[in-house]
C-alpha cells in the first residue's frame, strides 16, 4: 500500500471512530450525521446537519485534506489532539500540518509547515 492510499484510510478511520463515538447525537434524531470522504480530491469532513426544535444545526467538526503528501487539519471542533492520533497511528509529524493555524506559526509547532 502506498502512502497516499495509507494516509487515506488513517483519515477514514479517524473521522469515523470520532463520529461513532458521538454521545450528543443519539439524543437528537432530527440532526444527521454526515461523513464526506471525497477521495478524489482528498477532502474529509464530519458534519451534523439538521433541526433542533426551530433552530437549524449545521456545523463541521472535523475536516482534513491530504495535500501533496500530507495531511492537513483545516478544522477541530472535538477536544481531542487529532495531529496526536495521527502520529499514534503511524503518521511521521512533517506529514502532519496544522491548517488551522497562521502559516506564521506553523514553524513553531512540531509540525509540517506545508
Amino acid at each position: 500500500m502506498d502512502k497516499l492510499e495509507k494516509y487515506r484510510e488513517y483519515v477514514e478511520q479517524l473521522i469515523t471512530g470520532y463520529a461513532n463515538s458521538d454521545q450528543d447525537r443519539k439524543d437528537r434524531k432530527d440532526v444527521e450525521v454526515q461523513l464526506i470522504m471525497d477521495t478524489v480530491r482528498d477532502h474529509y469532513q464530519w458534519m451534523n446537519v439538521g433541526w433542533e426544535g426551530f433552530k437549524r444545526v449545521y456545523n463541521c467538526f472535523i475536516h482534513l485534506d491530504i495535500k501533496d503528501g500530507k495531511i492537513w487539519i483545516q478544522q477541530n471542533w472535538t477536544e481531542d489532539d487529532l495531529a496526536a492520533d495521527l502520529v499514534k497511528m503511524g503518521v511521521p509529524k512533517e506529514d502532519i500540518v496544522l491548517g488551522l493555524h497562521a502559516p506564521y506559526k506553523r514553524p513553531y509547532t512540531d509540525y509540517g509547515v506545508a
